[in-house]
């Protein structure tokens, strides 16, 4: 997927993706980075935390036991990716309670670190 795409999804995001990322961005949780609308291979997935792997989608009724999107989290799951499903009303009715699923997947997964020599791009030797 193009970073075009992804950036036109960020323009036409949902009300409870708005309401989420007021409450994952900047770092605003946990000290981590969430990504929005972050292409991986041939999707694009709402948020991502890349540190720990987690993949968080803001799914209306539309994604109830859709096949494409259990396509996607086969795919995501297979590249080592935890992929959270929270509906929408949750998001909006329930903010706390969503932000402590969050806390509570970031603290049972570790963060990753990626194989290979250190990048002295990203301060690593």
């Amino acid at each position: 997927m193009s970073i075009a795409q992804a950036r036109s999804l960020r323009r036409k995001a949902t009300e409870a993706e708005k309401a989420l990322w007021r409450l994952l961005r900047d770092r605003r949780l946990a000290g981590v980075k969430v990504r929005r609308q972050q292409p991986l291979g041939h999707y694009i997935v709402d948020f991502a935390i890349m540190s720990h792997r987690i993949i968080v989608e803001a799914d209306g009724g539309q994604h109830a036991e859709s096949p494409s999107d259990a396509d996607r989290d086969a795919w995501l799951i297979e590249d080592g990716f935890r992929v959270l499903r929270l509906w929408n009303n949750d998001i909006l009715g329930n903010p706390e309670g969503v932000l402590l699923t969050i806390l509570a997947e970031l603290a049972s997964r570790p963060p990753h670190r990626p194989c290979g020599p250190p990048s002295p791009a990203r301060g690593e030797g």
